[in-house]
């Protein structure tokens, strides 16, 4: 794990699912064999090593007989295993009141699905294994929660053309994504544009960004790039990317119009 506030909750956990397994009189293998999991797996776990899933920790409960206890700690589980910088954006992302981003690469992750952001996190290099895939993947579908969120945030997005063409995940996941897309901007709260590559005037050239206003006034912005994530908080700063967020809505096509260039899209798939 990244950082010792996900390690000292992993290994808590753990500590708790070895006192009540030695409780019950069961050994590692007896004990995976009734959840359905290898000793190596239990191992790993009660050691810390090991993000337990939901399942793992509800048979554990069930076998054990917990009474519960081993099953609640799943939300503190669940929160561990994102990692820090995703945990520390998705709190800002509960406290804003409008969120607006502009991605050119891939589509933004908060308007992935599942199989797309798999593809991206699987294409890395160095490779990440399997684990740190799932643990990615969980990370950025647990932030979508936004979209449903009382009071309802404002949320804009605008996507360059290429990332409604680049088949991340091939030509059906590609579709399920676009398809998504078009589900998502029905919502009354969400506004999805698209800038065209044929535009000649762009205020995007400097990359990615995104702006959080948060409840008690104050905007913040957040950008990604090679191996960094960088919250950005001089009021300056944050002028200059609300200058240009604003000009590159303003370039892109409407929301109407971007539901009709997706369909397009869609339809060409």
């Amino acid at each position: 794990m990244e950082d010792d506030e996900s390690t000292a909750v992993l290994k808590a956990v753990g500590r708790q699912v070895k006192i009540w397994r030695e409780a019950a009189g069961l050994r590692q293998p007896e004990f995976g064999a009734a959840i359905g999991y290898g000793e190596e797996m239990v191992s790993s776990v009660e050691r810390g090593r090991r993000v337990p899933k939901p399942e793992f920790l509800d048979k554990a409960d069930e076998v054990l007989g917990a009474d519960g206890k081993l099953a609640a700690m799943k939300r503190d589980v669940a929160e561990a295993r994102y990692p820090k910088k995703v945990r520390d954006l998705a709190k800002l992302e509960e406290e804003a009141v409008e969120l607006g981003a502009y991605a050119n690469h891939n589509m933004h992750g908060l308007l992935q699905i599942p199989e797309y952001t798999r593809a991206l996190f699987a294409m890395r290099a160095p490779s990440y294994t399997e684990d740190e895939v799932d643990r990615q993947v969980a990370a950025r579908m647990g932030r979508q929660c936004i979209f449903e969120r009382v009071p309802t945030p404002l949320l804009t997005f605008v996507q360059e053309e290429v990332t409604l063409r680049r088949p991340i995940g091939g030509k059906m996941v590609l579709r399920q994504q676009l398809e998504h897309l078009l589900q998502i901007s029905m919502l009354r709260h969400v506004a999805i544009q698209v800038m065209p590559t044929d535009r000649e005037d762009h205020a995007g050239m400097g990359g990615s960004l995104q702006l959080l206003k948060l409840r008690e006034g104050k905007t913040l912005g957040h950008s990604e790039a090679q191996l960094h994530s960088r919250l950005i908080s001089d009021p300056r700063d944050v002028q200059i990317l609300e200058m240009r967020y604003g000009m590159i809505r303003a370039q892109a096509l409407s929301p109407r119009e971007s539901l009709t260039f997706i369909e397009k899209v869609l339809g060409e798939t």
